[in-house]
């Protein structure tokens, strides 16, 4: 009777767990399905092909992704916060459909930024930094600063923060498309409070959840060679970054409340760059949630500055 009970359970377990397998799939499928429908670009550079997608018109934003990420979340993450620009969003190295060169570094990375803007020809260009991609953003500026008008950073990986460290090396084995699509799934509220990297008092607004959910989507199917390159690699280079030598006009803005990188190491970025504008946000997270107003006007606002002028230092 225990064999039958214990072979039974074991059968139910194998239909569950292939049954999970099959959403798993189904999901990817339909992730892949996503991806593929949005207008994407690619081109060839020493370093391998930069994929990229665009969107609107008007002076164009160079949008540099954070981790997990790739071109089109790239465009969504900024979707409020560009109105009338023509928004240009790269994968940046390894992520979905750029490569990743031998023994890649960020400052590789931000030569391709740049060959990318020599195969578009465009000169000059206002340039956002997100997340991880703050460390590619800062290198651009610091190697090619009569190619950036205006470096807006964030909720930045700088200096001093919990991101900018290298993870160890077991984590590499970690299937993190497998977990992430598991909380996403199963702990939905967990992923969402993950990903936002807000509080847990902090009250999300059906608007806020809805962002949040669709964000979660665009990060699907992920690509390790670009999350492993930003965690064993990109992210702890920029604890090095001589800031001081930033010498275009520099915006940092960060969430109070951010729960993954840090407000106060961005603050201490600010104060090394000279004449550096950080705008402190008392809420919002990692993906600024509630702030789109307040950072698509300081955005404007700041863009809209003559770029051969520093920008004034304020908390706001």
């Amino acid at each position: 009777m225990q064999l039958w009970l214990v072979a039974a359970l074991a059968a139910g377990a194998a239909i569950a767990a292939f049954g999970v397998y099959l959403r798993y799939r189904r999901d990817m499928s339909a992730a892949r399905a996503r991806l593929a429908a949005v207008d994407r670009h690619v081109i060839s550079t020493r370093w391998g092909a930069v994929e990229y997608a665009e969107r609107g018109s008007g002076e164009p934003v160079l949008v540099v992704h954070g981790i997990f990420q790739n071109c089109d979340s790239g465009l969504f993450s900024v979707r409020d916060l560009l109105a009338g620009r023509r928004v240009i969003a790269p994968s940046r190295f390894g992520y979905r459909g750029s490569s990743m060169p031998p023994d890649a570094t960020p400052a590789d990375q931000a030569d391709a930024l740049a060959a990318l803007l020599d195969a578009l020809d465009i000169d000059r260009i206002d340039v956002v930094g997100e997340s991880a991609g703050a460390t590619s953003a800062l290198q651009l500026a610091l190697r090619h600063p009569e190619r950036v008008k205006h470096l807006a950073v964030l909720v930045g990986n700088l200096p001093g923060s919990p991101t900018a460290v290298v993870q160890p090396s077991w984590t590499k084995r970690v299937n993190r498309q497998l977990i992430m699509w598991a909380l996403r799934t199963f702990a939905p509220s967990t992923m969402a409070r993950l990903v936002a990297a807000v509080p847990r008092d902090f009250a999300m607004s059906d608007d806020d959840v809805r962002y949040v959910n669709e964000f979660i989507d665009t990060l699907f199917p992920m690509s390790p060679e670009g999350y492993n390159f930003d965690l064993f690699v990109s992210n702890a280079d920029v604890t090095n970054y001589n800031l001081e030598a930033i010498s275009v006009p520099t915006l940092i803005a960060h969430t109070k409340d951010d729960q993954l990188a840090s407000h106060e190491a961005s603050q201490r970025a600010a104060a090394r760059i000279p004449g550096t504008r950080f705008v402190s946000l008392e809420s919002g997270g990692h993906l600024m949630l509630g702030q789109q107003k307040k950072g698509r006007d300081e955005l404007a606002r700041f863009f809209a500055e003559r770029s051969d002028r520093r920008a004034e230092r304020v908390a706001s």
